[in-house]
């Protein structure tokens, strides 16, 4: 198995859905910012067939969902980032429906739903496809014409934490897609966002990836900071920007960042690499870089406000302001939330592993954001597993895990789930580096040590 017989599969899918009556079709969305991408590339596409729609984006399914789902007249519904988890509940609620499931995330079983394309049943790799990045190829193979749709898949690729400086596999393709039908400009940089638009001392005051010690966060530290490197602030009465730097500047400031982090030399690939640039968006823009357009997405989706995220991948400029306000909300949640671990991390750090209990000190809905930013710093070793705890207002706990590095032979997702279950009757989804659970809050503590005993004996 491989990509051709995955590719073969997609095109069937696309001549089963040519097949049928071009009536309208139901879409279901996952609501991070791969749902929101998947689902917006989907709309875009049946739009350009003369296809009437109705979309939702939703966290999970449950029964009560596919049931009100079963009671609508639609006959065509496309679960997309979503549905894999739930194959028979889906079959058996929805059974007189025409069901299309196009995913990436691990599941278990098997259903006899006729359209279910799933990246893992072809043995492709983890950061090889996004669920956006298969709902392009599904539309791609529609129409030609939807090659215009590469750059929101990629945007996906990016909020599954695929791209890591440069994309391997299928995302490749669509990258190569996505600059061919000049939507996308790459050039090489720091990876910092607003370099174009912000003042110096506030892109590092900003910045998140990489997240600076001292620095983030802290407008005073970022001044502080760039007068220890011996980097001048303004140029005549004007603000300097960091695309205005000399290259001695910013070898300074690479280092500097470097030592900030690492307490050494080595120039961490988080710092330098590829920047990608939607060409649809002006100079000025402050998500022109790719990595924002994606953060900007999370924060409609972790808000729980995704139809901003829906529209502004539909180009709707009606909530654009909106949108952006809720950005800035949400990377100053980030960094509240970073800051406080950093203060904190001793507390909840093992051997091989950190547990951090962060309680009602960060929104749960960060709580996959810091884990993931934990894991791709340089603050721990390859290998070591990160998992993040935040209490919900309804006396739950959200837990994400993710595993520092590039290591990949772990089951992460099965880890989590015999701890969950070591814990009571819940379940754990995802991938096998990245997934999450909830439990109640008065269950905290028996996971903690289930799960302390479990990789107690991996690190060992």
């Amino acid at each position: 198995m491989g990509y051709d017989e995955f590719l073969h599969k997609i095109n069937e899918a696309a001549i089963k859905l040519n097949s049928l009556d071009k009536k309208p079709i139901r879409i279901i969305g996952h609501l991070d910012a791969d749902g929101i991408a998947s689902t917006a590339i989907l709309i875009k596409a049946l739009e350009r067939q003369d296809y009437g729609m109705s979309a939702s984006l939703v966290m999970q399914l449950n029964n009560a969902f596919l049931e009100e789902l079963a009671k609508e007249d639609y006959e065509t519904i496309f679960f997309v980032d979503i549905g894999s988890g739930f194959l028979n509940q889906i079959e058996k609620i929805l059974h007189k429906k025409n069901v299309f499931i196009l995913d990436h995330h691990n599941y278990d079983g098997k259903a006899k739903i006729s359209i279910h394309i799933n990246s893992k049943d072809y043995g492709i790799a983890y950061d090889d496809v996004s669920a956006s990045g298969i709902v392009y190829l599904f539309c791609k193979a529609l129409n030609r014409t939807n090659e215009d749709l590469a750059h929101l898949a990629f945007i996906g690729a990016i909020g599954d934490m695929q791209e890591k400086n440069g994309v391997v596999g299928l995302n490749r393709i669509i990258l190569d897609d996505a600059v061919r039908s000049n939507k996308i400009g790459i050039e090489n940089g720091l990876i910092m966002f607003n370099e174009h638009t912000k003042p110096l001392h506030k892109v590092l005051e900003s910045s998140i990836n990489p997240f600076i010690p001292g620095v983030t966060g802290s407008e005073k530290g970022a001044i502080d900071f760039l007068k220890e490197l011996g980097i001048e602030m303004l140029n005549g009465d004007d603000y300097r920007k960091l695309n205005e730097l000399d290259d001695e500047e910013i070898k300074k400031l690479v280092t500097g960042i470097t030592l900030k982090r690492l307490g050494s030399y080595e120039i961490n690939e988080d710092i330098f690499g590829p920047v990608y640039l939607l060409k649809d968006e002006s100079k000025e823009s402050i998500i022109r870089d790719a990595k924002e357009f994606t953060s900007l997405l999370n924060a409609c989706g972790r808000f729980n406000k995704p139809s901003l995220g829906l529209g502004m991948c539909l180009d709707s400029e009606v909530i654009r302001t909106e949108a952006l306000n809720l950005l800035d909300d949400y990377r100053n949640e980030i960094i509240n939330a970073l800051n406080w671990f950093y203060k904190n991390k001793e507390v909840f750090e093992k051997e091989g592993f950190v547990i951090v209990n962060a309680g009602d000190n960060i929104r749960d809905s960060i709580a996959g954001v810091l884990a993931g930013i934990i894991s791709k710093s340089n603050m721990y070793e390859d290998g070591r597993i990160i998992v993040v705890m935040a209490r919900s207002l309804g006396n739950e706990t959200k837990i994400s895990a993710r595993i520092s590095g590039n290591k990949h032979d772990l089951d992460l997702r099965r880890i989590l789930q015999e701890s969950v279950n070591k814990t009571g009757d819940y379940i754990a989804g995802g991938h096998k580096q990245a997934c999450g659970a909830l439990i109640p809050s008065d269950k905290e503590e028996a996971f903690i040590e289930n799960i302390t005993k479990l990789l107690s004996k991996i690190a060992a």
